[in-house]
């Protein structure tokens, strides 16, 4: 998807987004990412009902590509009193490759750091996801360790790589995206 001619941006989830969520569930790769399947619009907006919700320990955004969402970046367990919180991320096949899933973390970290003063941003990969860690790794996020047989899908035990950046760790180079945010979160 190298030739982009509309600029990317995060902006909250909606419910006309019911049609990415099924696209980018249907494939092989993240169909394994839920408790039960998405291939149902029930289903979809079942997914998307928690990310519309206004809520002071998460915030979701859709990766917008010329108004279709393409991925999610979204920071969960927002703790105020530690100022730390959880980075996960995810782009549909057709989105990958450009760049964009590592533009969203940073650009999400970012904000975190400076609208919710954050300290310390957290995210962790599967082992076999290679493409997952060269975006923590370009998004300015270190590796601390890994967790052996942390996670199961499908039957299987996946080592997982913890990763963190720190308000005070230097800034990755890269083109931040336009956030339109909800104004309690931010």
């Amino acid at each position: 998807m190298s030739d982009i001619l509309t600029e990317p941006l995060l902006r909250p989830w909606s419910i006309e987004d019911i049609e990415s969520v099924l696209t980018a569930f249907a494939s092989d790769d993240m169909a394994t990412q839920t408790q039960a399947p998405i291939v149902l619009a029930a289903q979809a907006e079942m997914w998307l009902a928690p990310r519309m919700l206004e809520s002071p320990r998460a915030v979701s955004f859709a990766i917008d590509l010329a108004g279709v969402a393409v991925g999610e970046v979204a920071l969960s367990r927002i703790n105020p009193d530690h100022g730390t919180a959880w980075i996960s991320y995810w782009v549909t096949p057709v989105a990958r490759g450009a760049g964009l899933a590592t533009r969203a973390v940073a650009t999400l970290a970012d904000w975190g750091f400076d609208r919710l003063e954050l300290e310390r941003i957290e995210l962790a990969h599967r082992v076999n996801n290679p493409a997952s860690a060269v975006v923590a790794a370009r998004a300015g996020f270190l590796v601390e360790g890994t967790q052996r047989a942390k996670l199961r899908y499908a039957g299987e035990r996946f080592d997982v790589v913890t990763n963190a950046r720190l308000f005070s760790d230097p800034a990755p180079a890269f083109a931040p995206l336009e956030v339109i945010a909800l104004e309690l979160i931010g």
